[in-house]
């Protein structure tokens, strides 16, 4: 379930259940400012989305997951990632001066059509938490948010692709998105959706996000409204062009800002002890192996998943396309009695529940049935599988109930073919 984040039943606890950092759509337009806008955005699938805040438990895939093709999908725009054979970056506090946050807004107006200003935020310089500018743009036709942030990534990383990648469509709707390599090396990616992925508010939310080779990362964002939560839809699209998104995204002043970024001093040191932490089940073996375990009357219609521990598959009986998702995650042990206080334990020490609800994300009669189990030992192995009655969680419900019941689910969970990922 990967980001992402939908994302309303969980914003409180995922912070606290994410390995990694992981940030919500759903947070308001101060906090999204106050952090970047960058990093709001990035929904970012974790071993802990979901374990407290939900009934499901399984990540949630935002409009920045990095996914694994459904299988029979086009090829698309070129995906690969930046070279990983970056260039030394220089010492921001040895020879650049950090951009103020006047001077952000100053450079982004330079670069907009010409219209009003107003609402302006922004931040920057040596002992700012983080370099963004934010405005409202008025060309006439309404007022529109439009923000730009500014982070370095390390180049060729997992998080790189998680910012370059469209997301996958079973999980996101959004109008278009795009992914190209530019002649310099740098991924882009132009993206046109929604703020709310349930679509309850209208309210459309576009995008560019630059990354280069050397793990400059500049986002550029803006909406049809003021704000982009709790604000009237004053136009009918945002005001930049895809073509005009990129052409700002793009500007070379944005690299040097970048550039002149201070370090980070919460990021980790060379010398910081080891994750000993087992890797992730590989993302396409759980998918593998979750088609292999479901029932020969169900016709796989498509698949896909993250990286680690994530997969999916939507399968059709004759009756209507069903989703069922499955997280195999490590490292659960912490959180075993909130997961299974009111569950079963095995014989051989398993623990088990299961769940019976309504969906996540607010789609007219979608039902979620899930199973949920963790291993007996320390390594705390947890297997957590879901169904719906429909093919895709932001879409209204297709068929009665989910193709498989919850003690198929729970049989697909209790296979011993996952304990050959522990």
């Amino acid at each position: 379930m990967p980001e992402n984040q939908p994302h309303d039943a969980f914003e409180d606890r995922l912070t606290a259940a994410l390995r990694d950092t992981g940030d919500q759509f759903d947070a308001d337009r101060a906090a999204l400012v106050a952090g970047g806008h960058a990093r709001g955005r990035r929904a970012r699938m974790r071993r802990r989305a979901g374990v407290l805040g939900g009934a499901a438990g399984i990540a949630l895939v935002g409009v920045g997951g990095a996914m694994l093709l459904p299988e029979g999908s086009p090829s698309g725009p070129e995906r690969s990632s930046v070279a990983s054979s970056a260039t030394a970056r220089p010492s921001a506090s040895a020879t650049l001066v950090p951009f103020s946050g006047d001077d952000l807004l100053r450079e982004l107006k330079k670069l907009l059509p010409k219209g009003r200003f107003s609402e302006e935020a922004a931040s920057g310089g040596v002992n700012a938490p983080g370099a963004y500018a934010h405005l409202v743009y008025d060309d006439g036709k309404g007022g529109a948010a439009i923000g730009v942030s500014f982070a370095r990534v390390e180049p060729g990383s997992r998080q790189v692709r998680e910012l370059t990648e469209c997301p996958d469509e079973t999980f996101v709707e959004y109008d278009d998105c795009s992914t190209s390599r530019l002649p310099d090396g740098s991924l882009l990616k132009l993206y046109r959706g929604y703020e709310y992925p349930d679509r309850r508010v209208d309210t459309k939310f576009w995008s560019a996000d630059l990354v280069t080779a050397e793990g400059q990362h500049v986002t550029v964002s803006e909406w049809n409204s003021p704000a982009e939560k709790d604000a009237p839809i004053t136009r009918q699209d945002p005001p930049l062009s895809t073509a005009q998104l990129k052409e700002v995204v793009t500007a070379e002043v944005w690299r040097r800002v970048v550039d002149s970024l201070p370090d980070d001093p919460k990021k980790p040191s060379m010398s910081a002890a080891p994750d000993t932490r087992p890797p992730g089940a590989s993302g396409e073996a759980v998918v593998e192996t979750l088609a292999g375990l479901l029932p020969e009357k169900l016709k796989v219609v498509t698949r896909g998943g993250q990286e680690t521990e994530y997969g999916y598959v939507v399968v059709d009986d004759s009756k209507g396309r069903s989703l069922v998702q499955i997280n195999v995650q490590h490292g659960m042990a912490d959180v075993a009695g909130q997961l299974y206080g009111n569950g079963e334990t095995l014989p051989d020490g398993t623990r088990v529940t299961t769940r019976q609800g309504p969906g996540e994300r607010g789609a007219a009669g979608v039902v979620m049935w899930t199973a949920d189990t963790m291993r007996p030992g320390t390594d705390g192995f947890r297997v957590v599988i879901s169904a719906f009655n429909t093919g895709a969680q932001h879409e209204d419900a297709t068929r009665d109930a989910p193709a498989l019941t919850v003690e198929q689910l729970k049989e697909i969970a209790l296979s011993p073919k996952w304990d050959r990922m522990r």
